[in-house]
Order: structure tokens, then sequence, then C-alpha cells
């Protein structure tokens, strides 16, 4: 895909301003309109950074083999994270009913595969702008219910 030159100039003049003012919002020109747009970036503790991306281990979930329930769990996370849903694309595995999904988000996604012979679900959580990973990982808690969680966060695009 080519973009017209202005936007082109405009993402190196936006790449100089991050290398000289870290602290000053980032906007770049949208190829479509030619207009500005505020990149999503967050700032926190006075460090930038593209988003968070959390991953969370849980063990002895339920509804693992269930794709409606995780769904459902997926669109509560969704919601409670303040982000805007784009698709739910869910695939169910045989024989043991494991299930592989995304969430795409507007800010993102969240994505998962579970292993229900095993009592596990690996979900993977990254979202930039004001959408909260931290809520949607509490109500995918409440909507399957593990015995343990753990939970590793990580800044992504640090400037």
């Amino acid at each position: 895909m080519s973009y017209p030159q202005i936007a082109l100039a405009a993402e190196a003049e936006a790449g100089h301003a991050r290398a000289d003012d870290r602290s000053a919002p980032i906007y770049h020109a949208v190829p479509e309109t030619g207009e500005t747009a505020k990149d999503h970036f967050k700032t926190a503790g006075g460090v930038r950074f593209a988003g968070i991306h959390l991953l969370l281990d849980m063990w002895q979930a339920r509804h693992l083999d269930d794709p409606d329930a995780l769904r459902r769990a997926l669109e509560e996370a969704v919601t409670a994270a303040g982000a805007t849903l784009l698709h739910i694309h869910l695939h169910r595995f045989t024989p043991y009913g494991g299930v592989s999904g995304v969430a795409v988000l507007a800010e993102s996604h969240i994505s998962l595969h579970t292993w229900p012979e095993r009592g596990f679900a690996a979900f993977d959580i990254f979202m930039c702008g004001r959408a909260e990973p931290e809520k949607a990982a509490q109500a995918l808690q409440r909507a399957l219910r593990p015995d343990r969680v753990e939970r590793r966060e990580h800044r992504r695009g640090i400037l």
C-alpha cells in the first residue's frame, strides 16, 4: 500500500519530534484525509509508551471448552476496559475442545488459548489509548473463576 507523500513527511517529522520532546503529544497525518490525529500513546509516571501488554495464565479456570461462554467473557472484558470491539473470532479444536481466538479492538486485541484437559487458559491483552487492560483482566477472572492466576505486565513502545 502506498501513502501520499504528505503522510510520509508527517511521520518523519513525528519521529523527529519524538527524539526532541518525549512529553509532547505526537501527531501524524491520516493518509485518507490528510488531517492530523493523536497517536494514542499513554503517559504514566513520566514515561510515554504505546500501551500496556498483560499476559494472564489462568489455572483451573471454568468454561474453557465453551466458545459461547468465552465470547461472553471477551465481550465483558472489552466493555469493562472501555475498549472498542471490532470483531471476535473463536475456533474450537477437537478432540479436547480447546478454544483459540481473538477479540480485535480499535485499541489492539485480547487473544486466548485454552487447554480444558489441563484447566489452563492463556490470555494476551494489549491496549493503547484510554482503554484499561487491567479492568479487562479482572472481568475475565470474574467470568472464568480460576483457582490461580499468574500475571505479567509489559509496557510496549517506550519512547
